[in-house]
């Protein structure tokens, strides 16, 4: 796994690499650096642990929002002295937030749950047809799935959805299991891109969910399951 460790005190910078053994991990001790070479040079990781507190005029909440443009599917963890910030993690969809020092078997667990994640979306595909052309959009870019009357609304992380013909009963037999689950009469989540639960609804990248008293059972428990995965 290539892994981005941004931090201005490069001997906390360097504790953290040690935890790593065994995966490509680049030490970044000014962020404008790690975002130039993000920008200019295309230099991309699966994971970036950002330090929220440091010297530069940007911070790791700055930071991780210009690198969302770059690489929108990258994994994020906050490292922080403070939890000041926790609020703002979830706004840039943060995979976790740690607070220093670093506990390193809680580190070993959110890598356990990227490696997952990575696997998971470059295995399986959505595919679909709509007037005449077929295609295939990978889990991972997949928010959820709305229905109305007879055309399904395929919403991914990039903004755009994907119509095509078909019921939603039909598409939860071909997707629902581990990563989508039937939520509503008119809605299948991606279960792994759930920010939180707030009431009977999913927040998902911003947009919320309906869960009906019908799947809410299910749902949940599904929910709290991704939630203590990495400890698995």
């Amino acid at each position: 796994m290539k892994i981005a460790v941004c931090d201005d005190c490069y001997e906390d910078a360097l504790l953290l690499k040690t935890f790593l053994d065994g995966h490509d991990v680049r030490i970044y001790t000014d962020a404008a650096q790690l975002l130039a070479d993000a920008e200019n040079s295309h230099i991309l990781f699966d994971l970036y642990l950002l330090d929220i507190y440091m010297d530069d005029a940007m911070n790791g909440i700055e930071l991780a929002k210009r690198l969302r443009l770059q690489d929108e599917d990258a994994a994020l963890c906050f490292i922080s002295s403070s939890d000041v910030f926790y609020r703002e993690a979830y706004d840039v969809y943060a995979m976790q937030y740690l607070i220093k020092p670093v506990d390193a078997e809680m580190l070993e667990q959110l890598i356990k749950r990227v490696s997952r994640n990575i696997v998971r979306n470059k295995e399986q595909s959505l595919c679909y047809k709509w007037r005449g052309q077929a295609g295939a959009i990978p889990y991972g870019q997949i928010l959820y799935i709305s229905s109305r009357e007879h055309t399904l609304y395929i919403h991914c992380k990039d903004g755009r959805v994907q119509e095509c013909k078909g019921k939603l009963e039909e598409m939860a037999r071909q997707v629902c299991g581990e990563v989508f689950f039937r939520c509503h009469q008119s809605f299948i989540v991606n279960m792994y891109q759930a920010d939180r639960w707030e009431g009977n609804e999913l927040v998902v990248a911003g947009r919320r969910v309906p869960v009906s008293r019908r799947y809410y059972t299910e749902v949940k428990r599904r929910y709290q399951e991704i939630l203590f995965e990495e400890v698995d």
